[in-house]
């Protein structure tokens, strides 16, 4: 039995603190909520896998809305800064959250970070995740949508082996579709059949950053959360 974690003795009792560590989390992102709701800004939560393509998302998101609307991000990684560098040269100012071991953001990391960059004018604020399918998706950050990029890349299954992370979605972008020619056996609408059987209300949405595939709905679908994009396979 393991030495570390206590389970191989029976008489030790052990004491679960997620469940605190979650209350606490979910009180300060009701603040954040708060304050975003006051300032009128739109705060999307972006997860998915490292190599997702997440920032190339935010990229051509920014050059979308260059003069149309005042954007700002906050990226996340557990070291370095190249993302918000990135989103920098891009035109988005944004402030870097290094997690060290954190494999997420929490809500106390996103309200710091926001003491610390000018948000209160923008229109949408653009929350980047740690890359990573699992941890993200248990802490709210006061978000008011959560958005999951999927690599054509990841595989089909993605959705059934981490179902937690797009439950929790409310939009799935299924990134990197220019490379679809080159991958024998991957389809979109395999995809979607995946994403129908874990996802409360399924909303999928086809994107390349290369191409500009999906940029226009994307565009559209920031300006109004709750549309919906795909409710039943192509043909």
């Amino acid at each position: 039995m393991c030495e570390s974690c206590g389970c191989g003795d029976p008489h030790l009792v052990s004491v679960d603190v997620h469940d605190r560590v979650l209350s606490e989390n979910d009180r300060q992102a009701a603040h954040n909520r708060e304050h975003f709701a006051a300032a009128g800004v739109l705060a999307v939560n972006l997860m998915g896998s490292p190599g997702a393509g997440k920032t190339a998302v935010l990229e051509a998101t920014a050059r979308r809305l260059a003069g149309r609307r005042k954007l700002g991000a906050i990226a996340g990684d557990l070291a370095t800064d190249h993302d918000a560098a990135r989103l920098q040269r891009a035109g988005v100012p944004s402030r870097s959250i290094t997690t060290g071991n954190a494999c997420h953001l929490d809500a106390a990391m996103v309200h710091h970070a926001l003491h610390h960059m000018a948000w209160s004018g923008l229109d949408i604020l653009f929350i980047e995740n740690v890359g990573n399918l699992v941890c993200p998706a248990v802490y709210d950050l006061g978000e008011r949508a959560n958005v999951v990029a999927l690599s054509v890349t990841e595989g089909e299954d993605k959705p059934l082996k981490y179902p937690v992370m797009f439950k929790k979605a409310d939009l799935v972008l299924v990134t990197k579709v220019d490379l679809l020619p080159h991958l024998p056996g991957v389809s979109v609408d395999h995809i979607w059949d995946a994403l129908q059987r874990v996802m409360p209300e399924p909303r999928m949405l086809p994107f390349s950053a290369t191409t500009g595939e999906g940029l226009d709905e994307w565009i559209e679908w920031l300006q109004d959360p709750s549309r919906t994009f795909r409710s039943e396979p192509s043909v």
